[in-house]
């Protein structure tokens, strides 16, 4: 397969016209501010959960799918849509996207049962699954200039980060002053506006159009994520690890995607070159997406538990205790580029890492007692690490792959991300079990199987508590705050030494920014156009030797 970064049937230059043109960072900001939705959408609804169930009624199974079916169906379609936007257009994609998640948005407002929301928050992760890649792989596109991408690339992932840790505080402000349905409202117009703006302002984009696409092959992959990915999230819910209800989607999913990459290998045609994974920048990327998913998703929704159940703090003041990690991520984002330039990828991934294994390590003098600036501290560091790490890895991952495999390229980085949450809320979360459980063994006054059952979760621990009464309850809600502590003590550790691992993959990234010389100003768009493909020839050429 080619790696060409010109796509099949676009007027050579269009793209260095583009680049020289203040209109790209319009576009960057309308790309940006259908991020925001997106990101928003994948937290706001969790501190909306305790007034969806006493609205609608929802049994305990349909409210684990009402926050699970977003992020389930936006993760296994992520592959598909974003090929299928290098094929027919991302524009087309992005457009189709708001629409989707405009009307989604209005069918979950005025859901009356459980059912009706658990269909329109898939409706909202198909939405979410045309837009994220849309979004990345239009930017790739828009910004041929690697040193000027790397800023839009900056903005992109601050904004990610700050829609994802804005969305408990934004959601706990319109549940307390107004109903649960606030949360999709807000939605709507905004979507009104970028239907429109998107339609005017932003270019159409296409990858190659060279034989027919692969249908069958992103079915595929939709199946294999979606099985991978409940099966990982089972795995963190269930005490049996071996549960077949956990371990059958999880092994069907794997031989799903084996089947699909064993299929793009033989095609003629592929819907992703699987020979970008032989390239050492792409494939470390990747996995240091993973790596950094992995260690700090299921620890911050731990963090989230400390904050309400044992410091006792509302859902908006938890919202604003993180703030700090959403400020220190926008700066490390606006940063990233100069940051990128003096220091190479290597280093800066790989400080990242080690940055926020550092800042973890800190966290662990948290204890039963508030300590608002060791915590604020240790989320700006953290914010800081984080983001820069992720900055570094998609910069890093979206420069190797060709223009033409963008959309690919991104779905990739972006089903990588969803992977590695779900990885991590597994893992950090049996860990976090593990550690919790033991230290409920010997309550003075309380029966084994009272403890047993009060080892599943400080939550269900303090209702227990609270039923028992006296001199019982109190020294069990006493021994759950302390035995949650010290889980988290465990699991910050287990964090930290995952993230160093992370930094130690790093190295394996390039020193050095490597970037296009400039094209000349008065140059004809093909002239410009031509040099860059040239370059980009022999780049990808040079890769494949290597």
């Amino acid at each position: 397969m080619s790696g060409t970064n010109t796509a099949s049937g676009r007027p050579p230059g269009r793209l260095a016209a583009l680049g020289a043109r203040p209109h790209r960072w319009v576009v960057l900001v309308v790309l940006c501010t259908s991020l925001l939705l997106v990101a928003l959408d994948s937290t706001i609804l969790y501190v909306a959960l305790p007034a969806v169930t006493e609205d609608l009624k929802p049994t305990s199974v349909e409210l684990l799918w009402i926050g699970d079916a977003y992020p389930l169906v936006c993760a296994s379609l992520l592959i598909l849509f974003g090929t299928l936007g290098d094929r027919v257009g991302r524009r087309k994609i992005l457009l189709l996207g708001y629409a989707l998640f405009g009307a989604a948005s209005a069918l979950a407002v005025f859901s009356d049962t459980a059912q009706v929301l658990i269909a329109a928050r898939a409706i909202l992760g198909i939405g979410g699954a045309m837009i994220m890649p849309a979004t990345l792989s239009i930017l790739r596109d828009v910004f041929p200039d690697r040193h000027e991408r790397a800023v839009a690339i900056g903005v992109w992932t601050a904004v990610a980060a700050v829609g994802a840790a804005a969305g408990p505080v934004l959601g706990g402000f319109l549940v307390e002053h107004f109903w649960w349905g606030s949360v999709f409202l807000i939605n709507i117009p905004l979507m009104l506006i970028m239907l429109p703006l998107c339609r005017v302002l932003v270019p159409e984009s296409k990858g190659r159009s060279d034989g027919p696409w692969d249908l069958f092959g992103a079915l595929l992959a939709a199946l294999g994520v979606l099985g991978v990915v409940y099966g990982i999230k089972e795995l963190g819910t269930k005490r049996d690890l071996l549960d077949a209800e956990a371990v059958l989607p999880f092994v069907v999913g794997v031989v799903l995607l084996f089947l699909f990459v064993r299929r793009q290998r033989r095609r003629e045609h592929p819907l992703i070159d699987m020979t970008l994974f032989s390239r050492v920048a792409f494939s470390t990327s990747i996995g240091c997406i993973v790596i950094a998913m992995l260690a700090l998703v299921g620890l911050e929704l731990i963090a989230v538990q400390y904050l309400q159940l044992v410091l006792d703090l509302s859902p908006l003041e938890t919202g604003l205790r993180m703030l700090p990690l959403t400020f220190a991520a926008m700066t490390a984002g606006v940063l990233g580029s100069a940051v990128l330039r003096r220091f190479g990828p290597r280093a800066m991934v790989a400080s990242g890492f080690a940055l926020t294994a550092c800042a973890v390590l800190m966290l662990c003098a948290m204890g039963e007692q508030d300590k608002p600036w060791l915590l604020g501290l240790g989320f700006v560091l953290l914010g800081f690490g984080f983001q820069s790490t992720l900055f570094g890895a998609y910069e890093s991952m979206l420069t190797e792959a060709p223009a033409d495999d963008a959309g690919g390229a991104a779905a990739i980085g972006e089903t990588s991300y969803q992977l590695g949450a779900g990885m991590g809320i597994a893992l950090l979360g049996s860990v976090m079990n593990a550690a919790y459980a033991p230290g409920l063994g010997n309550v003075p006054g309380v029966s084994d199987g009272t403890s047993t059952a009060a080892g599943h979760s400080l939550g269900e621990a303090y209702q227990i508590a609270a039923r028992l009464g006296g001199a019982a309850g109190d020294a069990l809600r006493e021994a759950a705050r302390a035995a949650f502590v010290h889980g988290l003590h465990v699991t910050l550790v287990v964090s930290a030494v995952l993230l160093f691992l992370g930094a130690l993959a790093a190295l394996r990234l390039p020193r050095r920014m490597e970037c296009e010389a400039p094209a000349a100003p008065a140059a004809d768009d093909a002239d410009v156009a031509a040099p860059r493909r040239a370059s980009s020839q022999a780049e990808s050429s040079a890769s494949s030797a290597a």
